[in-house]
């Protein structure tokens, strides 16, 4: 992340994607900065961690090996209502075609953002959802 100081510090993020060295990637950056970052690589396994986890946003991959994330973010987005709550979502998928980027939007996520990551740009981006002011 760029030389500004930044905290996260009890931030609550899920990261939804099957690539295992973008979980690793955004759990150390943001886990760096303070945040409580949980990783899932499917679908299934987030809305497992749901159950127990209530995370303040969620960032996930639309490709997922069991079921999209546009489903997946239906299912979180109708668990959420029940609990009296909307968490912001970011779209971080390796897609660049504009259909897809207005899929994620009409699906229900806040942001879209094209891999590879540009680190700076998603501190930004969750800092602004998360309405942290040394960020915005």
């Amino acid at each position: 992340m760029s030389n500004q100081s930044m905290s996260f510090k009890g931030l609550r993020l899920l990261v939804v994607d099957d690539d295992a060295d973008t979980r690793t990637l955004l759990t150390f950056l943001f886990g760096l900065d303070g945040a409580e970052v949980i990783t899932a690589g499917s679908a299934d396994e987030a809305l497992k961690i749901m159950s127990f986890f209530r995370p303040d946003i969620l960032i996930s991959d639309i490709c997922l090996p069991d079921e999209d994330g546009y489903s997946l973010l239906l299912k979180i987005r109708n668990l959420e209502a029940k609990r009296g709550r909307k968490i912001p979502a970011i779209a971080l998928t390796a897609s660049t075609f504009d259909e897809h980027r207005k899929s994620a939007l009409l699906a229900g996520y806040d942001i879209y953002r094209c891999k590879p990551i540009d680190i700076d740009e998603l501190s930004a981006t969750v800092a602004s959802l998360a309405e942290l002011e040394q960020y915005a």
